[in-house]
């Protein structure tokens, strides 16, 4: 067990760098006025298709895993 918590620092910097790259690739529908609560002129509601639902639930994937591994960091 030991040996996990040895390898636990660079998971979560992979698992990081993962998470960042895959929220930054992702599409952003809020113009600057939907940012702050106003109006931005579109419908609000979008389906995600292809390599977008993909990355989207790739990207809750690598969430949990790195909110998993800072848990175990706290545990040891």
């Amino acid at each position: 067990m030991d040996f996990i918590f040895d390898l636990l620092p660079f998971i979560q910097i992979v698992l990081a760098i993962a998470l960042v790259a895959m929220v930054l690739l992702q599409r952003s529908e809020a113009g600057v006025g939907g940012t702050f609560g106003g109006d931005d002129g579109g419908s609000g509601h979008f389906a995600r298709r292809g390599f977008e639902k993909t990355l989207f639930i790739g990207t809750i994937v690598v969430a949990i895993l790195f909110t998993v591994s800072a848990f175990l960091a706290l545990w040891r």
